[in-house]
């Protein structure tokens, strides 16, 4: 009964409708819709429930923490970009334990530090985080507020004898036609359109946000990681070849990234 009052306000919206652009159109072409508006609005109430995602990794979590700490152990923290390396391929044989969430912001990503990194003892973390803020994913954010996600991120893992590496955004580009994703929706949310990133994550916010994680983190004794520099080509976007759709690296990609982590951990850990 507790969702009651979530499919009553969701049904209102269906019901009110958003605010049109225009009142007539030349050509009716609305977005698909899902055929079970119930089972649609039930699957988002469900996710709601979870809103931080703190069941993706609770049983690998609890199965974790029955064994021992490795000394070296270092988590991963991020969203798709993490979430899609392949960490066991680019770090044989390494302690490295993958905690990324396609789609996360810094505001969910804090909330998991608990039970995604401090409870399972790393010697040290990785984050990658902030793309997906510049690009709204949870609603709009100042500047501000990424970076205090990110200091507070930070000062939870210090405070518990953790090491902590800073990365860089990597940079995005508007060269690959590719198909849309939770991520990555077309300009007009309608399918077959070519994506453009920088309408949704602009290189002059990743670059301003990037030097301001590398600034932080030389005041407070983090490492920071630049992966930026690793990847970005002379037009300052991510470089043709090393992604499919401008945002996330494939394996070429991930290959320019995994020296440049391995020296970030290396240095934290001496």
């Amino acid at each position: 009964m507790a969702r009651c009052p979530l499919l009553i306000s969701f049904f209102g919206l269906l019901l009110v409708g958003a605010p049109a652009k225009a009142q007539l159109v030349d050509e009716f072409n609305p977005p698909k819709s899902n055929c079970c508006l119930a089972g649609m609005a039930k699957s988002l109430a469900d996710q709601l429930q979870d809103w931080n995602q703190l069941g993706r990794y609770h049983p690998a979590n609890e199965n974790l923490k029955k064994q021992p700490a490795e000394p070296n152990r270092v988590v991963f923290m991020g969203d798709s970009i993490t979430d899609l390396w392949k960490l066991d391929q680019s770090f044989p044989s390494k302690p490295y334990v993958n905690r990324g969430i396609g789609g996360q912001t810094t505001a969910q990503m804090l909330v998991r530090m608990y039970p995604d990194v401090i409870d399972l003892k790393p010697a040290a973390i990785v984050i990658l985080a902030g793309t997906n803020d510049i690009a709204r994913n949870t609603g709009p954010e100042t500047g501000a507020m990424v970076e205090e996600n990110l200091m507070a991120m930070t000062e939870l893992a210090q405070k518990h004898g953790i090491k902590v590496i800073l990365c860089s955004l990597t940079p995005i580009s508007d060269y690959a036609d590719a198909p849309s994703s939770a991520e990555n929706p077309p300009p007009s949310g309608a399918p077959g359109l070519k994506l453009i990133q920088s309408a949704r994550r602009p290189p002059a916010q990743i670059l301003e946000l990037n030097a301001w994680i590398k600034k932080y983190a030389a005041g407070v004794g983090a490492v920071y990681a630049d992966y930026f520099s690793a990847v970005v080509d002379g037009n300052g976007m991510l470089k043709d070849g090393l992604s499919g759709d401008g945002l996330h690296p494939n394996k070429q990609g991930y290959a320019l990234m995994a020296p440049v982590a391995q020296a970030a951990i290396e240095k934290a850990l001496k």
